[in-house]
């Protein structure tokens, strides 16, 4: 016996009718034709989505729906991948497409050094100056790279060291809130590298020097440089490079100091740049810059619009030389991208998420080839060994170390600022000898050697040698050397919770330690006495099951405090 199925009409109820259209978010003519015009000139590939962004906020104010998904639509990517990217950088804002946004955002530093000199209470006071005003927000931020000058602020895009109510005003009354220009740098004639073409000197020459100077990279890790440039050179090509200029660790500003100096700063890192790039056999770089250097990344494109011109008088002089395809990127307010594999997950235009990476992230890096992850100091210091000997650097340090360190000073001293001393050297010695003693009406109480990351440690050991593996014992780390001095009218506990709500701000949120852990943290420790069993029960959590350094150094200053400060576990 057949059995027939009748058919339903289309116009049955409940019976869906064919599509007309594709799920999701519809793009409009209009909200197509203004991202043709925002990004144009910008090729439309998915590692550049974060510059697309850049160029959505900087016109529009704000990232507004119909132009993600116009966006998507140009990029050949869904909505979601672009949404997801959008929503995870600080620095970008996603609105209603007919959300109001103001014409300027004012972002006031309330990081440990900015704190210390009063960054909240600038906060509070320029939001009640500004209130009523829908033309301008004031909000807070965490370091912006301008902690000698605390406290800081970004008014737009222009940054105001020694901020107040009145200088903020000021600005957006002249409408200054543009990158601060700065002078372009005493050029460079890039000898070393003509050294290197015309075969003064060969790639396993460079390296001997490298290896005799004992150079390791200065971004935090400390690294052998000579050992990451053997690595990648030994892997088959195509082999890349990523500069890292991401300094976003409280307390750090080196970098900006450096490649802003008008003593061939970033020339001179360009041509470290391009030395590495011979000796390893690199294609292609990719210069990382934090969003907050608005004014570094002008003087950086300036030079490197320079640069071209100076490279093919290279390539006419020096036949066969094929210098490496230069990009700069704009990160967008993520500290966590200043983690190898989470840059390197950005420079390919996604959310910077560190990978679970093998022993050598290096191998594995962008657009899965073999990449040379360097500091810009690092890359600075190549010259100055090339032309001095490595012997001569590894020779400036004190107390059985080898070379000389830049130091970024804040806090509680008379002259902060970026100081360069030598390896070994104590922070009594640092404090007296370069940052011209402590300020008016403090003594030294405690100090971090090395950032949010690095620990707290008491006055009582202000004479411990500060380099690479000295401060292991005392459970701190000098990572990148950004140096925050604490007087006796400041608080471990305080400073320690300060930089956990930082950590908390900047966890990326891929894993549940790191995520939940610091979050946990905050809460405890704004109890008016800590739990230090649960919190040393927290802290080895963390550090034995976060993915990345964040997480595993995100309680090294709640376990100072509970080493060195007991007395202050109780408010």
């Amino acid at each position: 016996m057949t059995t027939v199925i009748p058919i339903r009409p289309l116009d049955t109820p409940g019976r869906s009718r064919p599509r007309h259209t594709p799920k999701g978010r519809q793009v409009a003519p209009e909200a197509r034709a203004r991202i043709e015009v925002l990004c144009s000139g910008l090729a439309p590939r998915a590692d550049l989505l974060i510059e697309h962004l850049h160029r959505l906020q900087d016109a529009e104010g704000a990232l507004r729906h119909g132009h993600l998904a116009a966006l998507a639509e140009r990029l050949r990517l869904s909505q979601v991948e672009v949404f997801e990217v959008a929503s995870f950088y600080h620095h970008f804002e996603i609105v209603d497409d007919s959300a109001a946004v103001p014409d300027t955002v004012v972002r006031v530093c309330t990081s440990l050094s900015c704190a210390m000199a009063g960054g909240e209470t600038l906060l509070a006071d320029l939001q009640g100056a500004l209130a009523g005003d829908a033309s301008v927000r004031a909000q807070a931020a965490p370091c912006i790279g301008q902690c000698h000058v605390a406290p800081a602020a970004c008014v737009g895009q222009r940054q105001l060291p020694h901020a107040s109510v009145a200088g903020v005003q000021e600005l957006l009354a002249r409408g200054e809130t543009g990158p601060r220009h700065l002078p372009m740098p005493a050029p460079s004639d890039f000898r070393q590298l003509r050294r290197l073409l015309s075969g003064d000197i060969d790639a396993d020459q460079v390296l001997a020097e490298l290896k005799a100077s004992n150079l390791r990279g200065l971004g935090g890790a400390g690294f052998p440089a000579w050992r990451k440039w053997e690595t990648v050179r030994a892997q088959p090509g195509p082999r890349h490079m990523v500069v890292n200029i991401d300094e976003g660790e409280v307390g750090t500003f080196k970098d900006w100091q450096v490649l802003g100096s008008a003593q061939a700063g970033a020339p001179q890192m360009l041509e470290g740049l391009l030395v590495a790039a011979q000796v390893v056999g690199i294609e292609h770089v990719w210069i990382y810059l934090r969003d907050e250097y608005h004014d570094l990344r002008g003087l950086l494109a300036r030079e490197l619009g320079a640069l071209d011109s100076k490279l093919r008088s290279l390539i006419a002089q020096h036949t066969g030389y094929t210098p490496p395809r230069i990009e700069l990127r704009r990160g967008a307010g993520a500290y966590i991208c200043g983690e190898e594999s989470a840059l390197i997950e950005s420079v390919e235009g996604r959310r910077g998420l560190p990978r679970l990476k093998p022993p050598i992230v290096a191998l594995h890096g962008v657009f899965g080839r073999p990449t040379l992850a360097h500091n810009p100091e690092t890359l600075w210091w190549l010259p100055e060994i090339l032309a001095r000997g490595g012997a001569w650097l590894a020779g400036q340090g004190l107390r059985g170390r080898s070379g000389l360190r830049r130091f970024s000073v804040s806090g509680r001293v008379k002259q902060p600022g970026v100081h360069l001393a030598p390896a070994g050297v104590t922070l009594r010695e640092l404090v007296d000898d370069y940052a011209g003693g402590m300020a008016e009406g403090h003594t030294l109480y405690g100090y971090l050697p090395g950032g949010a990351s690095g620990g707290i440690l008491p006055a009582s050991l202000a004479d411990v040698p500060l380099d690479f593996d000295t401060l292991a014992e005392h459970g701190a780390f000098i990572g990148s050397m950004a140096v925050v001095v604490m007087g006796q009218h400041d608080t471990a506990r305080g400073a320690a919770l300060n930089l956990m709500q930082f950590f908390e701000h900047e966890s990326c949120g891929q894993c549940t330690p790191c995520r939940a852990g610091t979050t946990k943290a905050v809460q405890l420790m704004q109890a008016p006495e800590w739990d230090a069993p649960l919190l040393g029960e927290l802290s080895q959590v963390m550090r034995d099951a976060s993915i990345c350094g964040l997480g595993q150094a995100a309680p090294n200053p709640v376990d100072s405090v509970l080493r060195f400060f007991p007395h202050e576990v109780s408010a």
